[in-house]
């Protein structure tokens, strides 16, 4: 990496945290300058302007998420399996989730409904991913046969990702974890008494 690099990579290292916790409209460009320790110069000359950070922070959270989560589910072969796997990982990794300001997907889709219009895209993307990710391991599992034939993979799968960020939102709006564990137990129940075969 070039030392331009190394510093863009930087303040999106330092920034996510951020725009995560305090959201696009509550993050300043003195907020940048305070969580990296540089000037508003150095910031300009990296990036065009706040919504050009704000776009480059929202991937980088919404990708190590990615990594982290795949990287639990993708070791499992059993579509039924990954299905799990998919809610342990937020089971299991829900306090650094909280910890770091919740989901990035759900936090910047809330903001950029109604006020950061710029943002609505690369959200829909994000949500499309996911859905996409969650009905691919269904269709594996009919073919694996250990998934109901006539189960809609499209369906189940943004209600899964409805329950998911319903209860992330729950939860962190109560501070109480629970409703993010009821959420997950609900998933599960729909994955052993509507998905599995």
């Amino acid at each position: 990496m070039s030392k331009a690099e190394k510093t863009k990579a930087f303040i999106i290292e330092r920034s996510a945290p951020v725009f995560n916790t305090k959201g696009y409209a509550g993050t300043s460009l003195n907020d940048i300058t305070e969580a990296t320790g540089l000037t508003k110069g150095a910031i300009y000359g990296n990036f065009t302007d706040k919504n050009d950070i704000a776009l480059a922070v929202y991937k980088y959270n919404v990708s190590g998420t990615r990594k982290r989560m795949e990287a639990v589910v993708d070791s499992k072969e059993n579509a039924i399996e990954k299905l799990l796997a998919f809610t342990a990982y937020y089971g299991n990794d829900y306090k650094r989730i909280f910890a770091n300001g919740g989901c990035p997907i759900l936090n910047t889709a809330i903001e950029a409904d109604d006020s950061n219009p710029f943002m609505k895209k690369v959200v829909q993307v994000s949500l499309k991913w996911l859905a996409d990710y969650l009905a691919a391991i269904i269709e594996l599992g009919k073919k694996q046969n250990n998934i109901k034939k006539a189960v809609d993979a499209v369906e189940y799968a943004n209600t899964i990702i409805t329950l998911l960020e319903g209860g992330i939102m729950m939860a962190k709006v109560n501070d109480e974890p629970k409703h993010l564990l009821n959420a997950l137990d609900r998933i599960k129940l729909i994955i052993d008494k509507e998905i599995k075969k």
